[in-house]
């Protein structure tokens, strides 16, 4: 399924200007054909174009379909970037195409990374929902102080991954099935030990993602494939 995104196509009735030029200049459609459309809030619609405009392609909606949810909690990462942008891009858009619900970026004490413009990295999510046929825009926060983080309320399972030595669990166990979690990946130097012990004592668990000594980005994935995962497994054994 080819998809567009339009975010407020029930008040616009046409498209982007971005993908109105996909739509008509690339893929040359016209008049008459019929589209897929996402709002990026959980909907899909099938939509007849009316004026094949190259800037301002309008559309009329045949059907609306309220997309189910392809998991039931809440995923979220709040991860340091990586110095190197491509990297900290790859983890964002395989994240989307895996399923995740919030994308944090954050700033702590030893951060390669203390700024990043997050323009092309919304762009990324979007093509990433699209190419994997999803009807959420999964949510961006922008670089965000770690102790500011730590003030925000969250209802659900907090963990944080860290190497420092001392009692954590397998993520893989820590998790309980289908709750909303949200988990804390460092830089490549760590997390300093006055974050561990703030998020600690902030109600967040510390949790080991494997004996393997992973990359910022790695490390992140597979905290977001491993949710996944569990849930699978509760639900197989239903």
């Amino acid at each position: 399924m080819l998809l567009f995104y339009a975010p407020d196509i029930l008040q616009s009735s046409e498209l982007p200007e971005q993908e109105s030029q996909h739509c008509i200049r690339v893929l040359r459609k016209q008049t008459g054909d019929v589209i897929e459309i996402t709002d990026g809030k959980g909907c899909f619609y099938q939509a007849r174009i009316e004026d094949a405009h190259p800037k301002h392609c309008k559309i009329n909606i045949i059907t609306t379909i309220q997309a189910r949810p392809s998991w039931k909690n809440w995923i979220e990462i709040a991860i340091a970037p990586t110095k190197n942008v491509e990297r900290i891009e790859w983890f964002a858009e395989k994240a989307v195409e895996i399923g995740i619900n919030k994308i944090t970026f954050l700033k702590t004490r030893f951060s390669e990374r203390k700024e990043l413009k997050t323009d092309r990295i919304q762009k990324i999510l979007i093509s990433a929902m699209k190419q994997s046929e999803k009807a959420v825009l999964p949510e961006l926060q922008a670089m965000t102080d770690f102790k500011q983080l730590m003030k925000q309320s969250f209802d659900g399972q907090k963990l944080i991954a860290h190497c420092y030595p001392g009692e954590k669990t397998l993520l893989s166990k820590a998790y309980q099935s289908n709750q909303n979690v949200l988990i804390l990946i460092g830089p490549e130097g760590d997390f300093s030990r006055e974050e561990v012990d703030l998020a600690l004592s902030n109600g967040f668990q510390s949790i080991s993602l494997g004996e393997s000594r992973l990359r910022t980005e790695t490390a992140a994935l597979t905290a977001c494939q491993t949710i996944h995962i569990v849930n699978q497994m509760k639900e197989m054994k239903k």
